[in-house]
């Protein structure tokens, strides 16, 4: 949670009750937006998501879907069957989230020329 120092300006405990913390750090890591934004059209299975999340690994994929079922937003599926199937899908959390973020990937899709200019500005600038 954001408190206020002496002179007014925020500050950001370290604990688990900061939602920055908390929540924005874990959904803004590498994978977890991918991920995410992969599952909005409806379920899919581990090696679909594999495949359309390019550059992910097997062992990352596990590990970030197993963090997003945990905080609520995907929920697994497993069909008993031979071979079982299993699928992952968006929660109403999680489809509430996806929501929340498109405002953020938008403006990245829009500002993207910009930001990557600004980054080649810099590390010329900066050598």
């Amino acid at each position: 949670m954001a408190t206020s120092n002496k002179a007014g300006k925020k500050t950001f405990v370290q604990s688990e009750e900061c939602p920055i913390r908390d929540v924005v750090a874990q959904i803004g890591d590498k994978w977890s937006v991918l991920i995410l934004f992969s599952l909005v059209d409806g379920p899919d299975r581990f090696n679909s998501l594999k495949s359309r999340v390019e550059g992910i690994s097997q062992r990352m994929l596990t590990q970030t879907l197993r963090d997003l079922e945990r905080d609520g937003f995907v929920e697994r599926t497993v069909y008993p069957q031979v071979p079982v199937k299993v699928e992952y899908e968006l929660t109403e959390l999680g489809r509430g989230l996806a929501k929340s973020v498109w405002g953020l990937v938008s403006w990245a899709d829009t500002h993207h020329d910009e930001i990557r200019a600004a980054r080649q500005n810099y590390d010329k600038n900066n050598q």
